[in-house]
């Protein structure tokens, strides 16, 4: 099967968040979540540009649920809007921070960590989540002359979503590899999610129109 999608040199990948925290057994784990990562290898050596992100929470970070002593998964106000509180996870330097140990991030030209603002969360690789703070990656592609983003990664309806909706904000055109995506689904996040990246024409692609061949049966 030939690709239908032909990368191109102002095309970046963008490998979101594949750390061991966010892997079964991990403390706050995606379902199937390690499936991504031969995925995102394989795309990997399908582009010029590649970041991979990592979540780099400080000890106490505001996003904890242990911070406030609420129950995870619970919601509270914070400075910049309502914020969920999720178990303690990505903590700097602890081993559920490092990213997975199968990841081939020497394709990667930047390792981008987000998150360590104590006080801020960060699901987007561009924009922390007061909506100000920005990363510099939008200012950083543009020096490559970067046009297309394509987003993979953890979790769908959170990090990716977020950071696509950011890229296309930000006057990039954006894709998400589905099949190399896993999602959280919590209470219809997944579907929300889809819907605000629809809105925003953010397209839904696979990795198979990509790399010409299915990584895995389902595609």
């Amino acid at each position: 099967m030939p690709a239908t999608i032909r990368t191109k040199a102002t095309d970046a990948l963008l490998v979101i968040d594949l750390q061991a925290d966010f892997m079964p057994g991990g403390a706050l784990a995606v379902g199937d979540g390690d499936a991504v990562v031969p995925i995102a290898n394989a795309l990997m050596r399908r582009f010029d540009h590649v970041v991979v992100t990592q979540d780099w929470h400080p000890p106490g970070h505001a996003s904890f649920a242990s911070t406030h002593a609420a129950p995870p998964f619970s919601t509270k106000r914070l400075a910049y809007g309502d914020q969920t509180l999720w178990p303690d996870h990505c903590v700097q330097g602890a081993p559920g921070a490092a990213l997975h140990p199968a990841l081939d991030t020497d394709r990667a030209f930047l390792i981008l960590r987000k998150g360590m603002e104590p006080g801020v969360d960060s699901y987007s690789a561009f924009v922390e989540a007061d909506g100000r703070t920005t990363t510099g990656l939008a200012a950083l592609l543009s020096a490559r002359r970067v046009k297309r983003v394509f987003c993979c990664g953890l979790a769908t309806d959170f990090c990716v979503a977020h950071s696509a909706l950011d890229a296309r904000a930000a006057g990039f055109d954006v894709f998400v590899v589905e099949d190399a995506c896993r999602a959280i689904d919590a209470d219809g996040s997944l579907d929300a999610a889809w819907a605000r990246m629809n809105a925003a024409e953010v397209w839904r692609v696979q990795s198979r129109e990509i790399l010409g061949w299915c990584m895995t049966p389902s595609g």
